[in-house]
């Protein structure tokens, strides 16, 4: 036997054991787990390698060893929460439940004052962010998962560069995968310009840190605890739908806020900045006067002690559902329980609602799907592909009064490995016009029926099929 080949069995037969022991301990999805293991063992020390770069959660630790994990949940946590702030009396009778269940899952209470105003497409998005950078007096906090280095993330460093100029505390804090979508990285430019610069988990051999999966998928702007910005978008031209030289145009929704729900998306960034830079510095508040009529809080979810806050979130609300639910996301890969929360809806005459893109920016996401979709077919729910542009959009709607707005998806990267923010929003008011854009993205597009799920060809099936088998890891 060639002595490389022995030395790497060697390596192998130590290290097969030690990462499939800690997968036995450590993962909390036996599916998961089992998967671990058996790649651990079966695969000669690609195994080993792959779960030390794919399978450990490292946030989980540093969040610990830094202060900053979860809150304990449960229902007396959400009373002394309410007993410090006071549920609002505008929540409806019927949905106080609800409520309560957000207050038990969250660090924040439900606020009163609140604007919220959606804005579809960069077309609209990028100039608002932008002006509100360039009204800036005291900080600007922004947080992204991908900043492009094209003309739209020029935009934005030129922004950001003014303002720093003039004395506004800036404060950036990137992804340290998102920040690889693009090349020359955006980062070198600011830094370059003496902007605060942070990393989330940036992956390096020295000092060790090798975590592909833990992202920060967070979509934050504050500026001067006055106004913030939220939702599924990042800084790329991608998102420009009107430019006739955009070749992958992708449409999607942000939202702007106001009122006493931006400290709360200051907080939360905050929370991240320390993880990323171990610094507490922060930039001094100011008060969030209320300035609209919606009633917010923010609900974060991560691979740390927030794991699976989401998951509860989206079960409860659709538990709780009365007469409707709409669903519009770019990947649908849910969870069983969340499968059979749907699944459970419907038969007790929820009516609901998915909507999902007709052509996908990932094809295996699409593939995987489709070999799941029958499961809530057959028990009635209506699923619609619409037609491109590829929609990133993310909404959930529960009896068009209860809406969640944020950076998550319904896959497991979400639900079980990034880190997420969304926003809760009580008030018809606000959820009649984005009920609209989904009805209106089903209308132009088409329905998928059970007869067209069960009647693909052989070869198709065992490709969905086949990516489903990895639906864990998409």
């Amino acid at each position: 036997m060639p002595y490389d080949v022995f030395i790497a069995l060697i390596f192998h037969a130590i290290l097969a054991p030690l990462t499939a022991i800690h997968a036995l301990l450590y993962k909390r999805d036996s599916r998961a787990a089992f998967g671990w293991i058996a790649l651990c063992f079966l695969l000669p020390l690609g195994g080993p390698v792959l779960y030390l770069f794919l399978g450990l959660n490292r946030a989980r630790g540093r969040a610990q060893r830094l202060g900053l994990g979860g809150i304990s949940m449960g229902y007396e946590r959400g009373r002394v929460l309410e007993k410090i702030h006071p549920m609002p009396d505008s929540v409806r009778g019927e949905y106080v439940k609800l409520a309560r269940i957000g207050q038990a899952l969250s660090r924040h209470p439900l606020t009163a004052g609140n604007g919220v105003e959606a804005l579809v497409n960069g077309e609209n998005v990028y100039p608002a962010m932008i002006e509100a950078i360039q009204q800036a007096e005291s900080h600007v906090l922004l947080t992204t998962y991908i900043f492009d280095r094209d003309s739209t993330g020029k935009r934005f460093c030129e922004a950001l560069q003014s303002a720093s100029a003039r004395g506004v505390d800036i404060r950036v804090l990137i992804d340290g995968i998102g920040e690889w979508y693009s090349f020359p990285r955006a980062t070198r430019s600011l830094s370059r310009a003496g902007i605060r610069i942070a990393r989330f988990l940036p992956p390096r051999l020295l000092p060790p840190s090798l975590s592909l999966n833990v992202r920060n998928h967070q979509k934050i702007l504050v500026v001067d605890d006055r106004v913030g910005f939220t939702g599924g978008m990042n800084l790329s031209d991608r998102h420009l739908v009107e430019d006739p030289s955009n070749r992958s145009p992708t449409a999607d929704l942000h939202f702007r806020l106001t009122g006493p729900v931006v400290a709360q998306l200051r907080e939360e960034f905050l929370r991240m900045w320390r993880f990323a830079t171990r610094s507490r510095d922060v930039p001094s508040p100011a008060e969030s006067a209320p300035d609209g009529p919606f009633m917010c809080r923010t609900v974060t979810d991560g691979p740390d002690e927030d794991l699976d806050r989401l998951n509860m979130l989206l079960g409860a609300a659709i538990a709780e559902a009365h007469h409707s639910v709409r669903i519009m996301t770019p990947y649908f890969l849910p969870p069983r329980e969340l499968i059979g929360a749907i699944q459970a809806a419907t038969v007790r005459g929820v009516e609901v609602v998915v909507v999902l893109p007709g052509k996908n920016n990932l094809p295996y996401m699409h593939w995987a799907t489709r070999n799941m979709l029958w499961e809530i077919l057959y028990r009635g729910v209506k699923v619609y592909y619409q037609p491109p542009p590829f929609n990133h959009a993310k909404l959930f709607i529960v009896d068009g009064y209860y809406t969640l707005i944020g950076s998550a998806n319904w896959d497991p990267r979400s639900l079980r490995l990034n880190f997420e923010l969304q926003v809760e929003v009580y008030g018809e008011d606000f959820a009649a016009p984005l009920i609209d854009y989904i009805d209106k993205a089903a209308s132009s597009g088409r329905e998928v029926t059970l007869e067209e799920v069960d009647g693909r060809r052989l070869p198709a099936r065992l490709r969905d099929s086949f990516c489903w088998l990895f639906s864990p890891y998409l």
